[in-house]
């Protein structure tokens, strides 16, 4: 009796003969081609065609062999992801918009006005100032201090997110609250857009608010703090201007006591139409005593009333005008009170120096003065300085996960995932026995069982 193998491998060889009969056969009625002219190539680009969509034919049917299979990866796999996608939590989102303020600071423009105020170099000082003093604060700026640390920490113990997301470490809580937080800025308006994300609306929508609220914190005290030191430093220059000035104004007092200067410009005026009037008056006295002598003789009442009456316009004169010796007066002198026109040249410019030093000094301190009031303003203002354009709401629809459309990413991936195990499959079992790269596979593959099988003896 034969054995099986040869038994069951003698079907093999009878068929195996009957195809190579059939094939001679085939071979003979078949016309000799060998001596016909080539073959052209739209035959060769339509049997390519042939042979892609016979491939594509073969993989099908293979395939539909196992459709039964595919048609329970597909049940298991749309259950699987079915629960997948249910078991998600659900999340939603709170945004809130803001607008940065404006890129000047009130106090920089309030003082630039002040100084524009003034006229001739002040005016330009003012212009210099309104173009030096520069932005203060900008969409750029608002983005870096949401992502600071700072806000983060106070956010994680306002709301306690380190239980709340069951975090180990403080440094864990958060990175997670950096992930599920999206800052965005709009570049052509400079609008920032905040948006939180959370399992419970009602948290997103406070998170989001505190984000607004910390925020807003942060740039009232960096504001406050700034018009404090502005204010501080402009109280201890108003105190040593003022000195300055009292200073001033009582050298300038003292000199125009010692020398009796009120206004060296009227003074001046005053005494030269005086002198004039004098001298006029003494002309017309010399005039008529030159008349009086001619008729009446020397010794003549009214002749020696006259000649008194020009003696005293001489003195009158004299005191006015000053004499070469009389260049310091003293301030004992009560016969003459007043410098004399000969004495005012030397007493304008020392005059002149005082009365400037304390005319800057009084401009210092005015523009000091309003320059303080409004620091003091400043610093006393509590006003917001972030403008919120949308304020965060609640949300009323989850914004993730899309549940079906990840029932059907998840089934249509584990699809393709089993139909192209099956085509490798197939197409690893073509593959010749005795081929070196499958004989190397067998043999890691074999290598790596034995490896595992030893593990588990092991444990």
């Amino acid at each position: 009796m034969p054995p099986m193998s040869h038994i069951s491998s003698l079907p093999g060889q009878a068929q195996s003969s009957a195809g190579t009969a059939d094939e001679r056969d085939r071979a003979a009625r078949l016309p000799d081609r060998s001596e016909e002219s080539p073959v052209s190539p739209e035959p060769m680009a339509s049997s390519v065609g042939n042979q892609s969509a016979s491939n594509w034919a073969v993989n099908a049917g293979q395939l539909w062999e196992y459709r039964g299979l595919l048609a329970r990866v597909a049940a298991i796999a749309l259950s699987l992801s079915a629960i997948i996608a249910f078991t998600l939590p659900k999340q939603y989102e709170s945004t809130a918009r803001l607008m940065p303020p404006d890129s000047a600071g009130a106090s920089s423009a309030m003082l630039a006005a002040l100084l524009g105020r003034s006229a001739g170099a002040m005016g330009s000082l003012g212009s210099l100032a309104g173009s030096l003093l520069g932005t203060r604060s900008s969409s750029v700026l608002f983005i870096d201090l949401l992502h600071s640390r700072s806000i983060a920490d106070h956010l994680i113990d306002r709301f306690d997110l380190q239980h709340v997301y069951r975090k180990r470490y403080r440094i864990d809580t958060a990175k997670f609250l950096a992930r599920r937080t999206s800052i965005v800025e709009d570049k052509k308006s400079g609008v920032v857009s905040i948006t939180f994300a959370d399992t419970d609306p009602e948290r997103a929508r406070a998170i989001a608010q505190a984000y607004i609220d910390e925020l807003n914190s942060i740039v009232t005290r960096a504001n406050t703090s700034s018009a404090r030191r502005e204010r501080e430093f402009i109280e201890q220059r108003l105190v040593s201007v003022q000195s300055e000035l009292q200073d001033a104004q009582k050298a300038l007092s003292e000199f125009s006591s010692i020398n009796t200067t009120l206004d060296i410009k009227e003074q001046t005026r005053a005494m030269v139409d005086a002198a004039s009037k004098l001298q006029g008056e003494k002309i017309v006295g010399e005039s008529e005593l030159a008349s009086l002598e001619q008729i009446y003789g020397d010794d003549n009442v009214r002749v020696r009333a006259a000649r008194a009456r020009i003696a005293g316009l001489q003195q009158e004169l004299q005191k006015l005008s000053g004499s070469g010796e009389d260049l310091a007066p003293s301030a004992s002198d009560s016969a003459n009170p007043y410098p004399s026109i000969r004495q005012l040249p030397r007493l304008a410019v020392p005059y002149a120096n005082l009365y400037r030093r304390v005319r800057i000094q009084e401009t210092v301190y005015e523009l000091l003065s309003q320059q303080y009031e409004m620091a003091r303003i400043e610093e006393a203002k509590d006003t917001p300085v972030v403008s919120v354009i949308d304020a965060p709401q609640v949300a009323e629809k989850k914004s993730f996960p899309p549940r079906l459309l990840l029932i059907f990413i998840l089934t249509a991936a584990t699809l393709g995932i089993a139909s192209a195990f099956i085509l490798l499959r197939q197409a690893w079992r073509q593959v010749d026995a005795n081929d070196s790269c499958k004989l190397l596979a067998q043999q890691i593959a074999g290598t790596f069982r034995t490896w595992l099988a030893r593990q588990e003896a092991a444990r």
